[in-house]
């Protein structure tokens, strides 16, 4: 299957506060893809944001939702034949003071659990149920935000990041206090959780791997109670050793991994996960700088890693594109950045790479990868022309070159078809489905 769909804006919602579509980004407004997720039955979600920004020298009645500021989250579902079934908004810091349900937070991902309910997570630790039909808000479970010099009350916070395994299981990443010796929570923690995360029921989740071995000015309070390393709560010195910075310290000779990220981790297999993390960023450009695609067990064994990649000629820093993604179904790994996207097998060994560089595929420059679908599809936006690009991705590695490059061909196609059933404005699409506010 190739498919191109919009990522349309409710039109409810652009006339509410009459949004200018024509209007350059720099006058203070904006439309930012963070998420794709696919479900079993062939449903496709979106997730992204719509802001506007005015300061209070800006003419016009603040009390008006013309001028008024906001900052949107929006959620697209889309049928298995594209169309867009229901629309689901909120506002986490609205006008009118009214809370939303869902829990906010930043690098906000999306994930269709087993019984297709909709989780929304972000860090530090926030994860939102929402029906499939994106109708309601079914539980939240919110971590309060760790600053310095405040007291802190924790809640009943559960992952930073899901991903399901093809048994069911949670792939989850975890923040902790004090990372790098920040005064905020950072994520640090990969771990499975079994069992069905709903309303009444968060399964504990089992710490396989760490990135900061000795987060600093940990206490009693920075014990994660739904978190366990070795049977116990994770916290102050316990967590999984060695640290993944550890195993490969050798690699980062200019900062030892201090500053290092942790990226989302992907599902591989029911048993193995690619755990990407990346050496510490610079202002004047990081290019070159190490990173690590490792392979990790359920265990917590790091049993290799992607290899193939160039630190200078392959490096996800320029554009900070770390994001891997994986097909669990025929354990199959991906991963796109500025010079190509890449696919490797189970065993880490790379077997694609489509170079930017050339005509066909210079394209892909233009698009962010961010998952893989339960049924083997990947799922790219472009981030420009606002439009998502669905891509079965064949069995046989060697064949996804010719598949990706008629992906490209179709999706211009297509692309033209959309513009004259509903023309964009300044590549911004809206669309009438029901809208939700959470």
């Amino acid at each position: 299957m190739i498919q191109t769909l919009p990522l349309a804006l409710p039109d409810s919602l652009v006339d509410l506060h009459r949004i200018d579509l024509t209007a350059l980004y720099s006058t203070g407004w904006g439309v930012r893809a963070y998420d794709l997720a696919g479900a079993a039955n062939g449903d496709v979600y979106a997730l992204f944001g719509v802001n506007r920004y005015r300061s209070h020298g800006t003419a016009g009645d603040r009390s008006d939702p013309a001028h008024a500021n906001f900052r949107y989250r929006v959620i697209n579902r889309y049928s298995p034949d594209g169309e867009v079934l229901a629309s689901a908004v909120w506002d986490p810091a609205p006008v009118d003071g009214a809370a939303s349900a869902v829990a906010e937070g930043s690098d906000m991902t999306l994930c269709v659990l087993p019984d297709g309910v909709l989780a929304v997570s972000a860090c530090p630790d926030n994860t939102t149920l929402i029906a499939s039909d994106l109708s309601r808000v079914i539980a939240t479970y919110r971590s309060h935000d760790q600053r310095p010099f405040k007291e802190y009350e924790p809640g009943d916070a559960y992952a930073s990041s899901l991903s399901v395994t093809p048994s069911g299981r949670l792939l989850c990443s975890v923040s902790e206090y004090g990372v790098w010796r920040y005064g905020s929570p950072l994520t640090n923690i990969v771990g499975v959780a079994d069992g069905a995360l709903t309303a009444a029921s968060r399964p504990q989740i089992t710490a396989i791997a760490s990135l900061d071995p000795e987060p600093a000015r940990h206490s009693e309070v920075d014990l994660r109670p739904h978190v366990a390393h070795q049977g116990t709560p994770l916290g102050l010195a316990n967590r999984p050793r060695p640290a993944l910075t550890e195993l490969v310290a050798s690699e980062d000779r200019l900062s030892g991994w201090d500053d290092s990220r942790l990226g989302r981790p992907a599902v591989m297999a029911d048993d193995l996960f690619v755990v990407p993390f990346f050496a510490k960023t610079f202002r004047g450009g990081s290019r070159g700088q190490p990173f690590t695609f490792a392979l990790v067990t359920d265990r917590g064994e790091m049993t290799g890693r992607l290899h193939g990649l160039h630190e200078w000629r392959d490096s996800p820093f320029t554009g900070f594109c770390f994001n891997v993604t994986a097909d669990a179904r025929r354990g199959h790994a991906f991963h796109r950045n500025r010079y190509g996207l890449y696919a490797w097998n189970r065993a880490g060994m790379l077997r694609a790479r489509l170079d930017t560089e050339s005509k066909t595929f210079k394209p892909l420059t233009h698009f962010t990868l961010h998952s893989c679908s339960p049924t083997g599809e990947l799922l790219l936006i472009h981030n420009k022309q606002h439009l998502i690009l669905r891509i079965s991705v064949p069995d046989d590695l060697t064949e996804l070159a010719a598949t990706v490059e008629e992906a490209l061909r179709t999706y211009a196609r297509q692309r033209t078809a959309l513009k004259k059933q509903a023309p964009p404005v300044n590549w911004h699409w809206t669309q009438t489905a029901i809208l939700h506010r959470l």
